[in-house]
């Protein structure tokens, strides 16, 4: 693999955001493109980001991660009850938030590491959940859910004079109602902020030292170093990037539960971190699309729908055919996953990322034996030794 230079990074992340913000065109022939769907490969790639900053760099493999997406999905629905319908004090309250809370977890779970870490968060984030289930209703509604209501103070809206009406009123920038496509676009510029701090912790002297610490994290401490609080900053940081695409899912749609905060959440973005390549800046994103794209794609196709795709097949033919595929679709959606995530991790240890550069390598591999191979043709002809003549200070 090249060396990252300041311009190849530039250009990599220019690369990014053409590639983010054209998202409605180029996964129309995917079936794709509606905004709904887009809007989670936006959020959820924010949040598989942020982990990849705890995992993939520092190594240490949380399960509680939901939590801090369920605190920052609390706290913007909060934020629009008691202060203003805008997005922005909503983020920032839900990544502030998320962040206090990552500190308070992480001081007690960085004390272990390996499995100790791992299952230190999954009791906190069990916990959180069921403080959000049932104990904490007051705050969380409960098993309902946190909704909006007509009666909601907002307090910054009514001193601003800003009338919402009779309704319910829609999250909103500058009158922009943060639905559909503008929705999509609002998430869309968030990923690529996102993207490229986490590009910026990756180079810096910071993303060195977290990359040490997953090395061999005995030996800097044998060497004087204590490593703690790097990775106690590691831990806030992804858990801010949690927060900030809880609130990010708040402002889609304006809804907190419980259900955010479980740990097949936490498990989730593992699996999405891993499956695109952990330890690289595209992969949790390209992970967070694959699995979206097979929960809202794979899952709506049924008996109907195969048959309707395989009518060309003769009936005795068709039938079987169908029953075949239908095991991996509707309802077993999460088989043809468990089956892509088994493919990737025996022959493809380092995720998606690692299939895409070996393919780059072979590639690049063979288109220079072909200009070697040329080269040598033409050092055996008298116009490669011509050229040469007409050129002697290449």
């Amino acid at each position: 693999m090249r060396d990252a230079t300041p311009r190849s990074d530039l250009f990599f992340f220019l690369l990014f955001a053409v590639a983010v913000l054209t998202m409605p065109l180029w996964t129309a022939p995917f079936g794709a493109s509606y905004p709904d769907l887009l809007q989670k490969f936006a959020i959820f790639g924010i949040f598989a980001i942020g982990f990849n900053i705890l995992f993939g760099l520092t190594g240490y493999l949380s399960f509680g991660h939901a939590a801090f997406l369920g605190v920052g999905s609390y706290t913007a629905v909060w934020s629009f009850k008691l202060l203003s319908m805008s997005p922005i004090p909503a983020v920032l309250f839900g990544m502030l938030l998320a962040g206090l809370f990552a500190a308070a977890i992480g001081y007690v779970s960085l004390r272990r590491t390996g499995i100790y870490f791992a299952i230190l968060t999954l009791a906190f984030a069990q916990m959180s959940y069921n403080l959000a289930y049932s104990v904490l209703t007051p705050i969380t509604n409960g098993e309902t859910g946190l909704q909006l209501t007509a009666e909601d103070p907002r307090a910054l809206d009514a001193l601003l004079g800003v009338d919402h009406g009779a309704g319910l009123p829609t999250p909103n920038l500058f009158g922009i109602e943060m639905i559909g496509f503008p929705a999509f676009y609002f998430c869309a510029v968030a990923l690529i902020i996102a993207f490229y701090l986490a590009m910026r912790i990756a180079r810096s002297p910071f993303g060195t030292m977290l990359r040490a610490i997953h090395s061999n994290q005995n030996r800097l401490s044998y060497t004087g170093v204590n490593t703690r609080p790097y990775a106690l900053t590691a831990f806030v940081i992804s858990g801010m990037y949690a927060g900030l695409a809880g609130s990010l899912l708040a402002v889609t749609d304006p809804l907190a539960g419980a259900e955010r905060m479980q740990w097949t959440a936490s498990g989730e973005v593992v699996l999405m971190t891993i499956l695109g390549g952990a330890g690289t800046l595209l992969g949790p994103v390209l992970g967070a699309v694959v699995i979206k794209y097979f929960e809202n794609i794979f899952s709506a196709f049924n008996n109907a729908t195969l048959h309707a795709t395989f009518d060309f097949l003769p009936g005795w033919l068709a039938d079987p055919f169908v029953g075949l595929l239908s095991l991996f679709v509707g309802d077993g959606w999460h088989l043809t996953l468990g089956l892509l995530f088994m493919i990737v991790v025996i022959f493809l240890p380092g995720g998606m990322m690692e299939g895409i550069n070996r393919t780059a390598k072979a590639v690049r591999r063979r288109r220079e034996a072909r200009h070697g191979a040329s080269g040598d043709q033409d050092s055996k002809d008298g116009s490669g030794l011509s050229a040469r003549a007409y050129h002697p200070g290449e």
